[in-house]
């Protein structure tokens, strides 16, 4: 699911490199993941309105389900 993530983040931002996803357990075999992009980038992850992340996280739920698992995504502001 991590490489779903990057893959996707990768396919939209201009500056490859700066792509980072954390991936963090919770209690209750959550999944949580995190992900960073340089600060020009984020409008191109987060998109009008929140409508690229959800997308994200729409995609993100689909495939934890088939593997029966939970997973939630963050995008974090970039330093």
């Amino acid at each position: 699911m991590k490489e779903l993530i990057e893959y996707i983040a990768r396919s939209l931002v201009d500056q490859i490199d700066r792509v980072e996803v954390a991936q963090m357990r919770a209690p209750g075999g959550k999944v949580r993941l995190e992900l960073r992009v340089a600060r020009d980038d984020m409008g191109r992850v987060i998109g009008k309105n929140g409508r690229v992340a959800n997308a994200m996280r729409i995609l993100l739920r689909v495939a934890a389900a088939r593997e029966e698992k939970q997973v939630t995504l963050d995008v974090i502001e970039p330093r």
